[in-house]
Protein backbone atom coordinates (compact mmCIF):
# COMPACT_ATOMS: atom_id res chain seq x y z
CA UNK A 1 0.00 0.00 0.00
CA UNK A 2 2.79 2.42 0.87
CA UNK A 3 4.45 1.72 -2.50
CA UNK A 4 1.19 2.35 -4.36
CA UNK A 5 0.56 5.53 -2.39
CA UNK A 6 4.13 6.73 -3.08
CA UNK A 7 3.72 5.95 -6.78
CA UNK A 8 0.44 7.86 -6.91
CA UNK A 9 1.97 10.90 -5.22
CA UNK A 10 4.96 10.83 -7.55
CA UNK A 11 2.71 10.54 -10.60
CA UNK A 12 0.58 13.45 -9.41
CA UNK A 13 3.68 15.58 -8.89
CA UNK A 14 4.94 14.81 -12.39
CA UNK A 15 1.57 15.67 -13.92
CA UNK A 16 1.43 18.96 -11.99
CA UNK A 17 4.92 19.95 -13.16
CA UNK A 18 4.02 19.07 -16.73
CA UNK A 19 0.86 21.17 -16.52
CA UNK A 20 2.77 24.16 -15.14
CA UNK A 21 5.40 23.85 -17.84
CA UNK A 22 2.70 23.73 -20.49
CA UNK A 23 1.03 26.84 -19.13
CA UNK A 24 4.32 28.73 -19.20
CA UNK A 25 4.57 28.16 -22.94
CA UNK A 26 1.07 29.34 -23.79
CA UNK A 27 0.60 32.58 -25.74
CA UNK A 28 -0.31 35.46 -23.49
CA UNK A 29 2.28 34.77 -20.82
CA UNK A 30 3.83 38.15 -21.52
CA UNK A 31 7.32 36.71 -21.74
CA UNK A 32 9.76 37.15 -24.61
CA UNK A 33 10.15 34.34 -27.10
CA UNK A 34 13.30 32.36 -26.30
CA UNK A 35 13.46 30.00 -29.24
CA UNK A 36 11.69 28.56 -32.24
CA UNK A 37 8.20 27.16 -31.64
CA UNK A 38 7.74 23.41 -31.72
CA UNK A 39 5.12 23.66 -34.44
CA UNK A 40 5.78 26.23 -37.22
CA UNK A 41 2.96 28.69 -37.84
CA UNK A 42 1.99 30.14 -41.20
CA UNK A 43 0.94 33.79 -41.01
CA UNK A 44 -1.07 35.46 -43.73
CA UNK A 45 0.27 38.99 -44.14
CA UNK A 46 -0.85 41.85 -46.36
CA UNK A 47 1.18 45.05 -46.77
CA UNK A 48 1.63 47.81 -49.34
CA UNK A 49 5.21 46.68 -49.98
CA UNK A 50 4.29 45.16 -53.31
CA UNK A 51 4.86 45.93 -56.96
CA UNK A 52 7.57 48.53 -57.47
CA UNK A 53 7.52 49.86 -53.90
CA UNK A 54 10.98 51.12 -53.07
CA UNK A 55 11.07 49.21 -49.78
CA UNK A 56 10.08 45.85 -51.25
CA UNK A 57 13.58 44.40 -50.84
CA UNK A 58 13.84 45.69 -47.28
CA UNK A 59 10.49 44.10 -46.53
CA UNK A 60 11.49 40.75 -48.03
CA UNK A 61 14.74 40.74 -46.03
CA UNK A 62 12.87 41.58 -42.81
CA UNK A 63 10.35 38.79 -43.40
CA UNK A 64 13.17 36.32 -44.02
CA UNK A 65 14.79 37.41 -40.75
CA UNK A 66 11.54 36.68 -38.90
CA UNK A 67 11.16 33.29 -40.56
CA UNK A 68 14.77 32.30 -39.79
CA UNK A 69 14.46 33.37 -36.14
CA UNK A 70 11.11 31.73 -35.42
CA UNK A 71 10.69 28.88 -37.86
CA UNK A 72 7.33 30.35 -38.82
CA UNK A 73 6.37 31.05 -42.42
CA UNK A 74 4.82 34.17 -43.91
CA UNK A 75 2.28 33.84 -46.69
CA UNK A 76 2.73 37.26 -48.29
CA UNK A 77 -0.12 38.82 -50.27
CA UNK A 78 1.18 42.38 -50.48
CA UNK A 79 0.23 44.70 -53.32
CA UNK A 80 0.84 48.20 -54.62
CA UNK A 81 -0.76 50.91 -52.49
CA UNK A 82 -3.47 52.49 -54.59
CA UNK A 83 -7.23 52.93 -54.34
CA UNK A 84 -7.86 49.49 -55.87
CA UNK A 85 -5.59 47.86 -53.28
CA UNK A 86 -7.32 49.66 -50.42
CA UNK A 87 -10.72 48.57 -51.69
CA UNK A 88 -9.60 44.95 -51.96
CA UNK A 89 -8.27 44.97 -48.39
CA UNK A 90 -11.59 46.26 -47.06
CA UNK A 91 -13.52 43.74 -49.17
CA UNK A 92 -11.44 40.90 -47.74
CA UNK A 93 -12.47 41.94 -44.24
CA UNK A 94 -16.12 42.11 -45.27
CA UNK A 95 -16.01 38.59 -46.73
CA UNK A 96 -14.07 37.02 -43.84
CA UNK A 97 -10.87 36.50 -45.84
CA UNK A 98 -8.78 39.06 -43.98
CA UNK A 99 -5.11 38.34 -43.19
CA UNK A 100 -3.56 37.70 -39.77
CA UNK A 101 -1.43 40.84 -39.89
CA UNK A 102 -2.16 43.92 -41.97
CA UNK A 103 0.09 46.86 -42.79
CA UNK A 104 -2.42 49.56 -43.67
CA UNK A 105 -3.35 53.20 -43.37
CA UNK A 106 -4.10 54.37 -39.84
CA UNK A 107 -6.45 57.19 -40.83
CA UNK A 108 -10.09 57.15 -41.89
CA UNK A 109 -9.33 54.32 -44.32
CA UNK A 110 -9.03 51.96 -41.35
CA UNK A 111 -12.30 52.99 -39.67
CA UNK A 112 -14.46 50.33 -41.41
CA UNK A 113 -12.36 47.45 -40.03
CA UNK A 114 -12.00 49.12 -36.62
CA UNK A 115 -15.71 49.80 -36.24
CA UNK A 116 -16.48 46.24 -37.34
CA UNK A 117 -14.28 44.91 -34.52
CA UNK A 118 -11.96 43.17 -36.97
CA UNK A 119 -8.65 44.35 -35.45
CA UNK A 120 -7.30 44.27 -31.89
CA UNK A 121 -6.44 47.43 -29.96
CA UNK A 122 -2.95 47.83 -28.51
CA UNK A 123 -4.14 48.00 -24.89
CA UNK A 124 -5.67 44.55 -25.24
CA UNK A 125 -2.48 43.18 -26.76
CA UNK A 126 -0.33 44.73 -24.03
CA UNK A 127 -2.53 43.18 -21.34
CA UNK A 128 -1.17 39.83 -22.53
CA UNK A 129 2.20 41.03 -23.86
CA UNK A 130 3.30 44.00 -21.69
CA UNK A 131 6.43 44.68 -23.77
CA UNK A 132 4.57 44.89 -27.07
CA UNK A 133 6.11 47.68 -29.16
CA UNK A 134 7.66 49.31 -26.10
CA UNK A 135 10.30 50.86 -28.37
CA UNK A 136 7.69 53.25 -29.80
CA UNK A 137 6.58 56.67 -28.61
CA UNK A 138 2.98 56.16 -27.53
CA UNK A 139 2.28 59.82 -28.25
CA UNK A 140 2.80 59.11 -31.95
CA UNK A 141 0.37 56.18 -32.16
CA UNK A 142 -2.63 56.91 -34.35
CA UNK A 143 -5.87 57.41 -32.42
CA UNK A 144 -9.03 55.92 -33.93
CA UNK A 145 -12.50 57.44 -33.68
CA UNK A 146 -13.18 55.37 -30.54
CA UNK A 147 -10.17 56.89 -28.81
CA UNK A 148 -8.10 53.70 -28.93
CA UNK A 149 -4.77 52.84 -30.60
CA UNK A 150 -4.70 49.90 -32.99
CA UNK A 151 -1.63 50.15 -35.22
CA UNK A 152 2.10 50.08 -34.48
CA UNK A 153 3.58 52.74 -36.78
CA UNK A 154 6.25 52.06 -39.32
CA UNK A 155 8.39 54.83 -40.80
CA UNK A 156 6.62 58.06 -41.60
CA UNK A 157 6.52 59.91 -44.87
CA UNK A 158 6.98 63.20 -46.58
CA UNK A 159 5.66 64.36 -49.93
CA UNK A 160 7.55 66.88 -52.01
CA UNK A 161 8.78 67.53 -55.54
CA UNK A 162 11.43 65.42 -57.22
CA UNK A 163 13.28 67.11 -60.05
CA UNK A 164 15.33 65.69 -62.90
CA UNK A 165 18.36 67.97 -62.79
CA UNK A 166 19.64 66.77 -66.19
CA UNK A 167 16.39 67.82 -67.87
CA UNK A 168 16.37 71.17 -66.09
CA UNK A 169 19.98 71.84 -67.06
CA UNK A 170 19.24 71.07 -70.71
CA UNK A 171 16.34 73.53 -70.57
CA UNK A 172 18.30 76.23 -68.76
CA UNK A 173 15.96 76.04 -65.77
CA UNK A 174 17.31 76.37 -62.24
CA UNK A 175 16.54 73.76 -59.58
CA UNK A 176 13.69 75.25 -57.51
CA UNK A 177 14.48 76.54 -54.04
CA UNK A 178 12.33 77.00 -50.91
CA UNK A 179 10.99 80.31 -52.27
CA UNK A 180 9.71 78.85 -55.56
CA UNK A 181 6.46 80.48 -56.74
CA UNK A 182 3.59 79.21 -58.85
CA UNK A 183 4.19 81.86 -61.51
CA UNK A 184 7.84 80.83 -61.79
CA UNK A 185 6.71 77.22 -62.09
CA UNK A 186 4.30 77.96 -64.94
CA UNK A 187 7.04 79.80 -66.80
CA UNK A 188 9.52 76.97 -66.25
CA UNK A 189 7.01 74.35 -67.39
CA UNK A 190 6.41 76.22 -70.63
CA UNK A 191 10.16 76.43 -71.24
CA UNK A 192 10.52 72.71 -70.59
CA UNK A 193 7.58 71.89 -72.87
CA UNK A 194 8.99 74.05 -75.66
CA UNK A 195 12.25 72.14 -75.37
CA UNK A 196 10.42 68.87 -76.09
CA UNK A 197 10.19 67.40 -72.59
CA UNK A 198 7.15 66.63 -70.44
CA UNK A 199 7.10 69.18 -67.61
CA UNK A 200 5.13 67.10 -65.06
CA UNK A 201 5.25 63.32 -64.67
CA UNK A 202 1.87 62.34 -63.26
CA UNK A 203 -0.90 59.83 -63.89
CA UNK A 204 -4.18 61.64 -63.34
CA UNK A 205 -5.69 58.20 -63.90
CA UNK A 206 -4.09 56.58 -60.84
CA UNK A 207 -2.44 59.16 -58.56
CA UNK A 208 -3.99 62.64 -58.83
CA UNK A 209 -3.93 63.01 -55.05
CA UNK A 210 -0.37 64.37 -54.77
CA UNK A 211 -1.19 67.40 -56.88
CA UNK A 212 -4.59 67.76 -55.24
CA UNK A 213 -3.05 68.06 -51.77
CA UNK A 214 -0.63 70.81 -52.71
CA UNK A 215 -3.09 72.67 -54.92
CA UNK A 216 -5.56 72.74 -52.03
CA UNK A 217 -2.84 74.09 -49.73
CA UNK A 218 -1.92 76.67 -52.37
CA UNK A 219 -5.45 77.99 -52.14
CA UNK A 220 -5.52 77.97 -48.35
CA UNK A 221 -2.95 77.63 -45.58
CA UNK A 222 -0.99 74.97 -43.78
CA UNK A 223 -3.18 75.45 -40.70
CA UNK A 224 -6.42 74.98 -42.65
CA UNK A 225 -5.24 72.06 -44.81
CA UNK A 226 -7.16 69.43 -42.85
CA UNK A 227 -10.48 71.29 -42.87
CA UNK A 228 -13.28 69.32 -44.53
CA UNK A 229 -15.99 71.10 -46.54
CA UNK A 230 -19.60 70.74 -45.45
CA UNK A 231 -20.68 71.65 -48.96
CA UNK A 232 -19.19 72.84 -52.24
CA UNK A 233 -20.43 76.37 -51.43
CA UNK A 234 -18.62 76.95 -48.14
CA UNK A 235 -15.10 78.39 -47.89
CA UNK A 236 -13.41 75.00 -47.70
CA UNK A 237 -15.45 73.64 -50.60
CA UNK A 238 -14.45 76.62 -52.71
CA UNK A 239 -10.81 76.01 -51.76
CA UNK A 240 -11.03 72.41 -52.94
CA UNK A 241 -12.67 73.51 -56.20
CA UNK A 242 -9.94 76.10 -56.75
CA UNK A 243 -7.31 73.40 -56.27
CA UNK A 244 -9.01 71.17 -58.84
CA UNK A 245 -9.17 74.08 -61.27
CA UNK A 246 -5.42 74.65 -60.87
CA UNK A 247 -4.86 71.03 -61.92
CA UNK A 248 -7.22 71.63 -64.85
CA UNK A 249 -5.15 74.65 -65.87
CA UNK A 250 -1.96 72.56 -65.86
CA UNK A 251 -3.70 69.94 -68.00
CA UNK A 252 -4.99 72.51 -70.50
CA UNK A 253 -1.51 74.00 -70.82
CA UNK A 254 -0.24 70.56 -71.84
CA UNK A 255 2.13 70.19 -68.89
CA UNK A 256 1.12 66.60 -68.04
CA UNK A 257 2.07 63.55 -70.14
CA UNK A 258 -0.08 63.19 -73.26
CA UNK A 259 -1.42 59.91 -71.85
CA UNK A 260 -1.94 61.16 -68.29
CA UNK A 261 -5.61 60.08 -68.38
CA UNK A 262 -4.75 56.46 -69.16
CA UNK A 263 -1.16 55.92 -68.03
CA UNK A 264 -0.32 54.04 -64.84
CA UNK A 265 1.76 55.53 -62.06
CA UNK A 266 4.77 53.28 -62.82
CA UNK A 267 4.68 54.43 -66.44
CA UNK A 268 4.82 58.13 -65.61
CA UNK A 269 7.45 57.57 -62.92
CA UNK A 270 9.56 55.83 -65.54
CA UNK A 271 9.10 58.85 -67.81
CA UNK A 272 10.74 60.93 -65.09
CA UNK A 273 13.43 58.35 -64.32
CA UNK A 274 14.37 57.98 -67.98
CA UNK A 275 14.96 61.71 -68.32
CA UNK A 276 11.87 62.55 -70.35
CA UNK A 277 10.05 64.58 -67.67
CA UNK A 278 11.23 67.30 -65.33
CA UNK A 279 9.00 67.32 -62.22
CA UNK A 280 7.38 64.61 -60.10
CA UNK A 281 5.44 65.05 -56.88
CA UNK A 282 5.75 61.87 -54.85
CA UNK A 283 6.64 60.59 -51.42
CA UNK A 284 9.69 59.58 -49.43
CA UNK A 285 9.15 55.92 -50.43
CA UNK A 286 10.03 56.78 -54.03
CA UNK A 287 13.62 57.58 -53.06
CA UNK A 288 14.36 53.89 -52.59
CA UNK A 289 12.69 53.14 -55.94
CA UNK A 290 15.16 55.39 -57.75
CA UNK A 291 18.09 54.07 -55.73
CA UNK A 292 17.18 50.51 -56.74
CA UNK A 293 16.27 51.18 -60.37
CA UNK A 294 18.56 54.06 -61.37
CA UNK A 295 21.69 53.54 -59.23
CA UNK A 296 24.02 55.03 -61.84
CA UNK A 297 21.91 58.16 -62.34
CA UNK A 298 21.23 59.30 -58.79
CA UNK A 299 23.12 62.54 -59.37
CA UNK A 300 20.46 63.42 -61.95
CA UNK A 301 17.69 63.45 -59.33
CA UNK A 302 17.06 65.85 -56.46
CA UNK A 303 14.36 66.66 -53.93
CA UNK A 304 13.11 70.20 -54.29
CA UNK A 305 9.96 72.14 -53.33
CA UNK A 306 6.41 72.26 -54.66
CA UNK A 307 5.70 75.74 -56.10
CA UNK A 308 3.62 77.97 -53.86
CA UNK A 309 1.09 80.73 -54.23
CA UNK A 310 -1.13 82.70 -51.87
CA UNK A 311 -0.26 82.35 -48.19
CA UNK A 312 1.50 79.01 -48.52
CA UNK A 313 5.29 78.86 -48.60
CA UNK A 314 7.05 76.38 -50.92
CA UNK A 315 8.93 75.18 -47.84
CA UNK A 316 5.68 73.79 -46.39
CA UNK A 317 5.05 70.14 -47.20
CA UNK A 318 2.81 67.14 -46.58
CA UNK A 319 4.08 64.58 -44.10
CA UNK A 320 3.54 62.41 -41.04
CA UNK A 321 3.09 58.76 -40.11
CA UNK A 322 0.04 57.33 -41.82
CA UNK A 323 0.61 53.56 -41.88
CA UNK A 324 1.16 50.83 -39.35
CA UNK A 325 0.78 47.15 -38.46
CA UNK A 326 -2.58 45.82 -37.27
CA UNK A 327 -3.19 42.40 -35.72
CA UNK A 328 -6.58 41.06 -36.76
CA UNK A 329 -9.15 39.59 -34.42
CA UNK A 330 -8.99 36.42 -36.49
CA UNK A 331 -5.31 35.90 -35.62
CA UNK A 332 -5.74 37.03 -32.00
CA UNK A 333 -8.49 34.50 -31.39
CA UNK A 334 -6.42 31.68 -32.92
CA UNK A 335 -4.22 30.11 -30.17
CA UNK A 336 -1.81 28.85 -32.81
CA UNK A 337 -1.31 32.29 -34.37
CA UNK A 338 -1.64 34.87 -31.59
CA UNK A 339 1.95 34.93 -30.40
CA UNK A 340 3.33 34.46 -33.92
CA UNK A 341 1.47 37.59 -35.03
CA UNK A 342 2.67 39.58 -32.02
CA UNK A 343 6.29 38.58 -32.61
CA UNK A 344 6.00 39.38 -36.31
CA UNK A 345 4.88 42.95 -35.64
CA UNK A 346 7.55 43.39 -32.96
CA UNK A 347 10.19 42.15 -35.39
CA UNK A 348 9.03 44.37 -38.26
CA UNK A 349 8.98 47.48 -36.03
CA UNK A 350 12.18 46.80 -34.09
CA UNK A 351 14.93 49.43 -34.07
CA UNK A 352 17.23 47.30 -36.24
CA UNK A 353 14.66 46.46 -38.90
CA UNK A 354 13.21 49.97 -38.99
CA UNK A 355 16.66 51.41 -39.60
CA UNK A 356 16.63 49.63 -42.97
CA UNK A 357 13.41 51.39 -43.95
CA UNK A 358 14.28 54.86 -42.67
CA UNK A 359 16.63 57.32 -44.34
CA UNK A 360 15.02 60.75 -44.03
CA UNK A 361 11.51 59.74 -42.96
CA UNK A 362 9.61 60.53 -39.78
CA UNK A 363 9.80 57.78 -37.16
CA UNK A 364 8.06 56.98 -33.86
CA UNK A 365 11.04 55.04 -32.48
CA UNK A 366 12.09 56.26 -29.03
CA UNK A 367 15.75 55.85 -29.96
CA UNK A 368 15.33 57.01 -33.55
CA UNK A 369 16.63 55.10 -36.55
CA UNK A 370 20.27 54.62 -37.48
CA UNK A 371 20.52 54.51 -41.28
CA UNK A 372 23.92 53.96 -42.85
CA UNK A 373 25.63 56.51 -45.12
CA UNK A 374 23.28 58.41 -47.41
CA UNK A 375 23.68 58.45 -51.19
CA UNK A 376 23.28 61.55 -53.37
CA UNK A 377 19.50 61.41 -53.61
CA UNK A 378 19.00 60.61 -49.94
CA UNK A 379 21.29 63.47 -48.99
CA UNK A 380 19.29 65.76 -51.27
CA UNK A 381 16.13 64.71 -49.43
CA UNK A 382 17.78 65.33 -46.07
CA UNK A 383 18.90 68.79 -47.21
CA UNK A 384 15.44 69.68 -48.51
CA UNK A 385 13.76 68.43 -45.34
CA UNK A 386 16.20 70.52 -43.34
CA UNK A 387 14.73 73.63 -44.95
CA UNK A 388 11.10 72.61 -44.45
CA UNK A 389 9.27 75.18 -42.32
CA UNK A 390 6.01 73.30 -41.82
CA UNK A 391 4.48 69.85 -42.25
CA UNK A 392 0.84 68.78 -42.20
CA UNK A 393 -0.96 65.52 -42.90
CA UNK A 394 -2.86 64.79 -46.09
CA UNK A 395 -6.47 65.97 -46.10
CA UNK A 396 -7.47 62.95 -48.19
CA UNK A 397 -6.69 60.85 -45.11
CA UNK A 398 -9.35 62.71 -43.13
CA UNK A 399 -12.32 61.77 -45.34
CA UNK A 400 -14.13 58.49 -45.92
CA UNK A 401 -12.84 56.03 -48.54
CA UNK A 402 -16.04 56.56 -50.53
CA UNK A 403 -15.57 60.33 -50.56
CA UNK A 404 -11.96 60.02 -51.62
CA UNK A 405 -12.68 57.49 -54.37
CA UNK A 406 -15.43 59.69 -55.82
CA UNK A 407 -13.27 62.81 -55.72
CA UNK A 408 -10.25 61.33 -57.44
CA UNK A 409 -12.28 59.37 -59.97
CA UNK A 410 -13.76 62.67 -61.13
CA UNK A 411 -10.45 64.52 -61.53
CA UNK A 412 -10.27 63.31 -65.13
CA UNK A 413 -13.76 64.64 -65.81
CA UNK A 414 -12.86 68.01 -64.30
CA UNK A 415 -9.68 68.53 -66.32
CA UNK A 416 -11.42 67.58 -69.57
CA UNK A 417 -14.37 69.86 -68.88
CA UNK A 418 -16.97 67.10 -68.51
CA UNK A 419 -17.70 68.15 -64.92
CA UNK A 420 -17.18 71.36 -62.99
CA UNK A 421 -14.83 71.38 -60.02
CA UNK A 422 -17.73 72.49 -57.83
CA UNK A 423 -19.85 69.51 -58.87
CA UNK A 424 -16.92 67.15 -58.22
CA UNK A 425 -16.54 68.51 -54.69
CA UNK A 426 -20.29 68.28 -54.04
CA UNK A 427 -20.43 64.66 -55.27
CA UNK A 428 -17.49 63.67 -53.07
CA UNK A 429 -18.68 65.43 -49.90
CA UNK A 430 -22.09 63.81 -50.22
CA UNK A 431 -20.34 60.49 -49.55
CA UNK A 432 -18.30 61.61 -46.52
Amino acid sequence: MKKNRLFALTLAAVMLLSLLAGCADKPGSGGKETGKPNTPVELNVVTSYGGDDGNRKNYENAVKGYEDATGNKVQDASGTSNEEWKAKVLTDFETGTEPDVLFFFTNADAEPIIQAGKVVDIATIRAAYPDYADNMRDSMLAVASDGKNYAIPSSGFWENMFVNTKVLADCGVAVPGPDYTWDQFLTDCQTIKDKGYTPIACSLFEVPHYWFEFCVMNNGTLDSQLDIPASADDAVGKKWAAGLNDIKDLYERGFFPVNTLTATDPETVQLFGDGEAAFLIDGSWKVTHFVDNYPEHLEEFAISYVPAKGERKASEAIGGISMGYFITKKAWDDPAKREAAVKFVEHMTSDDVMSNFVTTEVTALKNGASPSGLNELQQSAADANGAITGVVGAVQDAVSPECKAELFANVQRVVTGDMTAEDAVAAAIALN
